[in-house]
């Protein structure tokens, strides 16, 4: 997951340096959601995998 949201990052960088505004904001809307879902993810397996039954 964190590894597609820097790929997003990467191409909202070079599509801005290029001039494609609207596919920066794009791509780098999708990496924003992308990187909140795997800090999310990420707290939530910190909190719950050390559970001991």
């Amino acid at each position: 997951m964190l590894g597609w949201a820097v790929l997003f990052f990467i191409v909202a960088i070079v599509a801005g340096i290029l001039g494609f505004f609207t596919l920066a904001a794009a791509a780098a809307s999708i990496a924003k959601v992308l990187f909140v879902v795997f800090l999310i993810l990420f707290v939530v397996s910190l909190v719950f995998g050390r559970r001991r039954v």
